[in-house]
């Protein structure tokens, strides 16, 4: 991204989500996620560095990465209404999905076509609608 480029309103972002399939969400929450932990790990190192080395650029990225931080847990947030406040549907990320008894790790939405949990997370289940396209 470049450094003139703005990441799109909250608004903008909403709206959009109004167009999403269920699954997408859910991806696009699981991807919020992963992001949030690695700036969380990033700002922990960067942070040391900073005060180890009394470095203002370092200081402002992290100001900065919060800021970031903070648009990614609201759009985690709105993600999470349109599911379960705008379409009445369960909160059910992977993360709080349990199987076999144990919790699971990823935050894909639960199988819907019929596979199995564990097909759906090697990558092994039916494609939805019965085409062979790829799905991430």
């Amino acid at each position: 991204m470049s450094a003139d480029a703005a990441p799109i309103t909250f608004t903008r972002f909403s709206k959009a989500l109004e167009d999403l399939s269920v699954e997408s969400l859910y991806a696009k929450y699981s991807e919020l996620t992963n992001q949030l932990t690695h700036l969380e790990s990033s700002n922990k190192q960067l942070e040391e560095f900073a005060r180890e080395n009394d470095d203002r650029d370092c200081y402002e990225a992290l100001m900065e990465n919060k800021q970031v931080m903070k648009r990614f847990e609201e759009r985690r947030e709105a993600i999470k209404n349109e599911v379960k406040d705008v379409r009445g549907l369960p909160w059910r990320p992977r993360e709080e999905e349990k199987v076999d008894g144990a919790a699971t790790n990823g935050s894909v939405a639960p199988a819907t076509n019929g596979a199995t949990a564990e097909e759906q997370r090697n990558g092994d289940a039916p494609a939805p609608g019965g085409d062979d396209g790829v799905y991430l």
